[in-house]
């Protein structure tokens, strides 16, 4: 049986990279990347403290949490496909001003 360490090591690791990638890049796709990477580390988190508590707590949690992923995805993406069109750039510094 694996220790819940590890599950929060790997859970923090996940959550560290997101985390870098939310603030040093640039592109719109890469940040919504890094979110679910993130969002997958919380959920890595309720499924270990679950297990580790035996009920199905965080399995029901980690369950919501993907839902709204996607639906955060979804809506993400159709924003960045529109900017894309309307601006031809996906770039955060171009995202900057509201101007047309």
């Amino acid at each position: 049986m694996v220790p819940i360490t590890y599950y929060l090591l790997l859970a923090a690791a996940l959550f560290c990279m997101g985390m870098f990638g939310v603030l040093v890049r640039r592109n719109a796709l890469v940040v919504f990347m890094s979110v679910e990477l993130m969002l997958n580390a919380a959920n890595l988190t309720f499924v270990a403290f679950a297990r580790m508590r035996g009920d199905n707590l965080g399995h029901v949690s980690a369950f919501f949490v993907i839902a709204v992923a996607a639906a955060e995805a979804a809506i993400g993406l159709a924003i960045v496909i529109a900017v894309f069109r309307s601006r031809g750039s996906i770039l955060l510094e171009d995202l900057r001003t509201m101007k047309h």
